[in-house]
């Protein structure tokens, strides 16, 4: 269900983003996103719900209320990356960071092939696994995958084209 944008116009501020109406309509497909790009849902919930509560305290600044979406989905593919790094960090420290366990829930909606594409999505580079899931679970254009990635259009085309070949050779060595 497609939800339009509602924007109000107040003379001191400008218009006014609705994001209520953006959160109602893709509060969970966000944070699919995230549990795609973190591996699990606690976190992946936490990322989204802090990309939400920075743009709400921030919508008076937005300069254009139609890309507020593309806001908060680049918020969201950058609160990601900061987990991902600070894991990096504590791995470089020597604290190892124990994977997602997979709750029965998940494994019975996903079913075993879905969670093996994913574990194997999880291996790819962070560009090549952010393009993939922009355009596959999104299903973003090449355009709108490079604005929210903050990268130009053929980049985005070539994180694409490499993601797959990578995730293609992955797949093929687990079977």
């Amino acid at each position: 269900m497609e939800v339009e944008l509602v924007s109000a116009r107040d003379p001191l501020i400008g218009e006014r983003v609705d994001v209520a109406a953006i959160f109602s309509a893709h509060h969970l497909g966000l944070v699919r996103l995230a549990l795609i790009m973190v591996g699990d849902r606690a976190t992946a919930e936490d990322v989204v719900q802090e990309a939400f509560t920075r743009t709400h305290e921030g919508r008076a600044r937005l300069r254009d209320p139609d890309r507020a979406l593309a806001y908060v989905r680049s918020a969201v593919l950058n609160g990601c990356r900061s987990v991902l790094r600070r894991r990096a960090a504590v791995l470089r420290r020597g604290v190892p960071h124990e994977a997602p366990v997979w709750s029965a829930e998940n494994a019975a909606l996903a079913g075993e092939e879905h969670r093996e594409v994913l574990v194997a999505l999880q291996s790819l580079p962070p560009r090549q696994r952010e393009a993939l899931t922009l355009r596959y679970y999104l299903d973003l254009s090449d355009t709108q995958i490079a604005r929210t990635m903050g990268i130009g259009a053929s980049s985005a085309r070539s994180a694409i084209a490499r993601g797959l070949a990578a995730l293609s050779r992955v797949l093929k060595e687990e079977t």
